[in-house]
């Protein structure tokens, strides 16, 4: 019975899946709508010009205030939380063009424990801590639209400093993480004309218009840094702010942003995750698809050829997205040399040697692999992630016997570095916690279920004895955290969700000697979530910036079809029958 369940889910599944590729033969896919971008993006558009993008900021504040919940708040998506940050950068731009709910300034009153700009200035950077990425541009645009009164108490950040070469910024121990020297730079020269001046302002503003320059040679062709509507409209309204409205870099942001707004006047967090989202799918289709020679062309052509200009990464590696704001990061190029992989039918092309490559050269010090670049300092997202670096073995594994011998000896030390490193921080309920991805309904946010599901994944092909070891303290993680249901959530005792069910059912199934009893309950969720017409019901689990939460419509598809495919694998070894099982599933 369940062997003919998943037969018509993975039926289902595949063709909903196929049908969402674009004419270009990739997936896109579709990320939710945004509070925090929708209304950043808004006063942007209104510091550069309120008069020309009535239109957008009309429809953009339509969509915010229709959106806003019961007790005046906003979280990150529609089916998000209550949270300070979304809905204090709401308030400030609903306050600037007048609109702005009493509601929301109460609720935001009884977050503070006050309104003034003491209690607003601490409570962001008290919850951000020190890393200044998304809070500094916060604290400014909450200045900007009137909310704060005084400049004096928001963090200065140093500008000048963009303008050192790349390979000095891992010293320099910057308030920001590798990906936000735009802010850094646009932000921090708004601060600094709205600041009182001393002595050694003469000295800083020598470095305005070099850092400027800088800010030029960052910003992608279309606009937007980092494909980001947040980023791109806190670069946007600072240069307004700092009198640089009709600066090339104000423009071509504010082009951006009225090039990806939706028409119903929302904003994604970023325009998609095409390189990710064809990666999944790839991998979730496995063998079944047609033209695999015409898409594994494409995954190639992403690859950059060029030094990055915005992070410094050497050419080779792949960005999460292939439109001009990407940059290359691991878990995408891990993704596109696995895709690869099948695709090519592990025919080695020099697009996978100078991939691998890549990754070899971005490992960090401790062994992990981080995400952009090698760690800068202590900021989380230029930390070593344990579910990226399992992705990088599976990728060095699957190449490994192809590879010319001087790489071959490259990787094995490699992986070996990173075992070790994952060994290490390995929790002691066997569990690993990720950096982009957690569960909203979590105490703290995190999900050591998705990235001990995605680690011991990842793992399960290796031949490692340390990674099997690895593997089987993670699946004894993954068993005591399954709920009574058959689910998954983020954590123990979380509710459970389809993606994170499906997560957890791949890696359950990926082990050689799966549990029959959990991977049938595991199944049975998500069969009970498909006949419910609930599959594809939307969940917020991933984070990008600073705690920002975002879903995607494809998670559910590809998780879910990824995880059914190896569940029917597993059934056929346990000749699953209508006499051998319970019939009433």
């Amino acid at each position: 019975m369940r062997n003919k369940q998943a037969e018509e889910m993975i039926g289902v599944l595949r063709e909903q899946l196929l049908a969402k590729r674009t004419p270009g033969k990739i997936w896109r896919g579709k990320l939710s709508s945004s509070a925090i971008s929708t209304s950043v993006s808004v006063f942007a558009l209104y510091m550069v010009d309120k008069n020309k993008y009535a239109s957008y900021i009309q429809k953009g504040t339509q969509w915010l205030k229709g959106t806003m919940h019961e007790d005046g708040s906003w979280g990150d998506t529609l089916e998000s939380p209550s949270n300070m940050t979304a809905t204090l950068l709401t308030y400030a731009s609903l306050c600037a063009i007048g609109q702005a709910p009493q509601k929301a300034k109460d609720y935001l009153t009884a977050k503070f424990g006050g309104y003034t700009d003491q209690h607003i200035i601490k409570g962001v950077l008290d919850y951000y801590g020190t890393d200044l990425t998304f809070s500094a541009p916060i604290l400014v645009m909450c200045a900007l639209a009137g909310i704060i009164s005084s400049w004096d108490k928001i963090p200065q950040l140093p500008f000048e400093l963009a303008v050192m070469p790349q390979r000095f910024f891992r010293f320099l121990q910057l308030p920001v993480v590798s990906y936000a020297i735009p802010a850094l730079i646009a932000v921090g020269i708004l601060r600094y004309r709205k600041g009182k001046k001393n002595i050694f302002s003469p000295i800083r503003e020598s470095f305005v218009n070099k850092s400027l320059r800088v800010l030029e040679r960052l910003q992608p062709v279309n606009g937007g840094f980092l494909e980001a509507a947040p980023l791109t409209a806190f670069v946007a309204m600072c240069m307004s702010g700092a009198g640089y409205r009709e600066h090339v870099s104000t423009q071509k942001g504010v082009g951006f942003l009225t090039d990806t707004v939706r028409e119903d006047g929302s904003w994604p967090i970023d325009t998609d995750l095409a390189s990710w989202m064809t990666a999944l799918s790839v991998r979730a289709l496995g063998d079944d698809i047609e033209n695999k020679k015409e898409l594994a062309d494409l995954i190639r052509k992403n690859a950059f050829t060029h030094k990055h200009p915005f992070t410094g990464a050497k050419e080779g590696g792949w960005g999460w997205t292939d439109l001009p704001g990407a940059a290359p990061d691991a878990d995408d190029t891990s993704g596109a040399l696995v895709a690869l992989h099948i695709l090519l039918d592990g025919v080695y092309c020099p697009e996978v040697g100078k991939g691998i490559e890549w990754l070899l050269d971005l490992q960090n010090k401790d062994g992990g692999m981080p995400t952009f670049c090698k760690g800068w300092g202590k900021l989380p997202f230029d930390r070593s992630s344990p579910d990226i670096s399992a992705h990088s073995i599976l990728a060095f594994q699957l190449w490994m016997d192809v590879l010319p011998p001087g790489l071959q000896k490259r990787c094995k030390a490699s992986m070996l570095r990173m075992l070790k490193w994952m060994q290490k921080i390995q929790a002691a309920d066997g569990s690993w916690t990720p950096l982009w991805f957690g569960d909203q309904d979590a105490s703290d946010e995190k999900s050591p279920v998705y990235g001990t599901a995605m680690t011991v994944e990842y793992l399960s092909g290796s031949a490692e004895p340390i990674a099997h070891e690895m593997a089987s303290k993670g699946l004894n993680y993954l068993l005591s955290a399954q709920n009574s249901d058959g689910g998954w959530g983020g954590a123990k005792n979380v509710p459970s969700k389809v993606t994170l069910t499906a997560r957890a059912l791949s890696a359950m199934a990926s082990s050689p000697d799966p549990d029959e009893t959990v991977i049938n309950k595991a199944f049975d969720y998500l069969y009970g979530m498909f006949q419910a017409d609930e599959l594809f019901r939307a969940e917020p689990i991933g984070l990008y910036f600073s705690r920002l939460w975002y879903s995607e419509e494809m998670y559910n598809i590809t998780f879910v079809l990824n995880a059914v495919k190896k569940f029917k694998v597993q059934g056929s070894k346990f000749n699953l029958t209508p006499e051998t099982l319970n019939l009433e599933h």
